[in-house]
């Protein structure tokens, strides 16, 4: 059995040796072939390494991917569960050393539904919250001018949009989720970008 080791650090202070080396000996007692795939992330936010290594993965070029800990893989809970998913769609083996978790196992499967659970619990109570912000906004009497749940350019709650970017949202899913169009959701990012304030987009 062939399978990538990927190791993550996201500081340059930070050693890889401490994540390859129980990689590497765990691959030796199951008995794997191996290649290792080593991130040192910068200030960038691009992680060129697992894009790659992900889509190798996807074309069946290894038959596993070991892992370290689940966050060294992805940054957001929604990243981790989409790839995760797609992986083992593809009958791709994945194991975690530190959670002790291969996807392939009952055990594994039943622990990856949990956590998509809670990143849907997650994903609803941003929502609720992002509505909670609408209907105030309302009761202080500025005009949305949209039916309920819409966003409309002037009413983006920031608070919310940094939340989604924070936990690794893309434009097109907040806009989805917003009910709200994506040069609407660009809008606020920028706003955000260019100041620091609080509360809701104004124009």
């Amino acid at each position: 059995m062939k399978v990538a080791i990927y190791v993550r650090v996201s500081r340059t202070d930070q050693v890889l040796e401490n994540q390859i080396n129980p990689l590497r000996n765990y691959c030796y007692r199951m008995g794997y072939q191996y290649e290792i795939f080593e991130e040192k992330e910068s200030t960038r936010k691009t992680r060129p390494v697992q894009w790659e290594l992900y889509n190798r993965l996807l074309r069946k070029e290894f038959d596993g991917l070991v892992i370290y800990k689940f966050d060294r893989w992805a940054r957001s809970t929604k990243e981790l569960i989409e790839h995760m998913e797609n992986l083992t769609e593809k009958k791709v083996m994945v194991y975690s050393l530190t959670e002790n978790i291969d996807l392939s196992t009952s055990m594994g499967k039943a622990m990856l539904t949990i956590i998509s659970a809670f990143a849907q619990l997650e994903r609803d109570i941003i929502r609720e919250r992002t509505l909670a912000g609408l209907d105030r906004a309302r009761a202080q009497g500025k005009k949305l001018g949209r039916p309920k749940g819409k966003f409309t350019s002037k009413d983006v709650p920031l608070g919310v949009v940094r939340e989604y970017l924070g936990k690794g949202y893309d434009i097109r899913e907040m806009a989805k989720i917003m009910e709200t169009s994506k040069y609407r959701i660009e809008k606020a990012i920028k706003k955000i970008k260019g100041s620091k304030s609080e509360g809701v987009l104004k124009d």
